[in-house]
């Protein structure tokens, strides 16, 4: 029987195959490489390639060639998880590159759903989040003024909800809205991706333990880098997942 799979196709699944058997930033196969084992040109080897870096199972290094990419990190939806639990748990070294760490007055919104009262201060900390030093989230996380000693805190590399919850409020429970958005110019310089690429945008407000709101966060995911397993239940034919209690920026 003629296979009349594209040859592009079986280059693919090859080195589908080949990913699952190496480990994250080992090199692949060059262009020319697979083009001369395949007997194909060098246009159809590159579509293959192009699919697997697409697929975010490959990257591309100008100038060394095409690696095994560091698989997406997954959260469960339904938990209260910190970031940097997640990476450990996943046998990676958890990071933070802070890009802005200060006291602020409160937006209008800021106060609105930290329930501040009017002229209140907020502290505001940007970071970059990185696993292995890959960068994986832009996240921007502002707490009531309150909590200024927060400054104090190592917030590159250690946990900003252990720092949290060792200034007497442990966060307990929450909410999140989750879209997609493309990469700005500025998403773009502080992830290493091109603009425009697809992002996962998580908006979140944690309580403590006495239902207070703690935090208001916006953390921006690289696409192909991290993604959220949910937890659901089928009830009458319909499925409803489930989106509270999300991960902290810890």
């Amino acid at each position: 029987m003629t296979d009349f799979t594209p040859h592009y196709h079986r280059i693919e699944q090859a080195l589908r195959a080949l990913v699952a058997r190496s480990a994250p930033h080992d090199p692949l196969p060059s262009e020319p490489e697979l083009a001369r084992e395949h007997g194909v040109s060098r246009m159809t080897a590159r579509a293959a390639v192009t699919n697997l870096v697409s697929a975010g199972l490959a990257y591309r290094s100008p100038g060394r060639g095409t690696f095994v990419a560091v698989p997406a990190a997954p959260r469960r939806a339904d938990n209260l998880v910190r970031f940097s639990d997640e990476m450990r748990r996943q046998g990676r070294t958890p990071s933070s590159r802070v890009l802005l760490a200060a006291v602020r007055a409160a937006t209008t919104a800021e106060t609105a759903r930290l329930v501040l009262p009017a002229g209140a201060d907020v502290v505001a900390v940007e970071r970059v989040r990185l696993a292995d030093g890959t960068p994986v989230a832009v996240e921007r996380a502002v707490f009531p003024g309150t909590l200024a000693a927060l400054l104090s805190a190592d917030l590159a590399s250690g946990s900003l909800h252990g720092a949290v919850t060792a200034l007497g409020h442990t966060p307990t429970r929450g909410t999140a809205t989750l879209t997609a958005a493309a990469a700005t110019r500025a998403d773009a310089r502080l992830l290493d991706v091109r603009a425009g690429a697809p992002l996962l945008v998580e908006r979140r407000l944690i309580l403590d333990d006495r239902d207070v709101p703690l935090e208001l966060t916006e953390s921006r995911y690289a696409g192909d880098r991290y993604h959220l397993d949910v937890a659901f239940g089928v009830a009458f034919g319909v499925a409803f997942g489930v989106a509270e209690n999300v991960g902290g920026s810890g």
